[in-house]
């Protein structure tokens, strides 16, 4: 019996480092919402959908698989955050800077970029369709198996 206990109790404590690891630190969230500033915040996971965070700082913060749809970023600092897988749909990011962010599968549908900054950014596998992307600055961004906005996928290097 004891035997028993002991191998359950083994296979299942990963289980719970791996929960934890996923979810958000809510002092992390609440200080957001507080101070609407959180850098090198862990957010992963949090449910930030239509928030105002206008110029909100929120540089080098782990806002992976996030829920921002129709938020307000504008003039957020998101610079060299994780927002990989996020969901940033029919968010206004008017003039947003996301330099180095990595957005690798984050979806972008119908959000406004106008004016954001996207400077060696990682776009990869991201869902741009329908996104409002006048004047951005995207030098350097990677593009690969991207949804541009008009719906074209960028190629996939066949040499990978």
């Amino acid at each position: 019996m004891k035997i028993s206990i002991l191998a359950t109790v083994t296979l299942l404590a990963p289980l719970c480092f791996m929960a934890s690891a996923q979810a958000y630190n809510p002092q992390d969230l609440a200080q957001l919402k507080r101070t609407n500033a959180c850098p090198r915040c862990d957010l992963s996971n949090a449910p930030l959908n239509n928030l105002n965070l206008s110029r909100a700082n929120l540089r080098n913060a782990n806002l992976q698989g996030a829920n921002l749809s129709r938020s307000i970023l504008a003039g957020a600092d998101l610079s060299d955050a994780n927002l990989e897988t996020a969901n940033i749909s029919s968010a206004n990011l008017f003039e947003t800077l996301l330099i180095g962010a990595n957005l690798k599968s984050a979806v972008l549908v119908n959000s406004n970029l106008t004016g954001a900054g996207l400077m060696a950014a990682n776009l990869e596998g991201a869902n741009l369709r329908g996104a409002i992307m006048d004047l951005v600055n995207s030098r350097g961004a990677r593009y690969r198996a991207t949804t541009m906005p008009n719906g074209t996928v960028t190629p996939t290097p066949t040499w990978r």
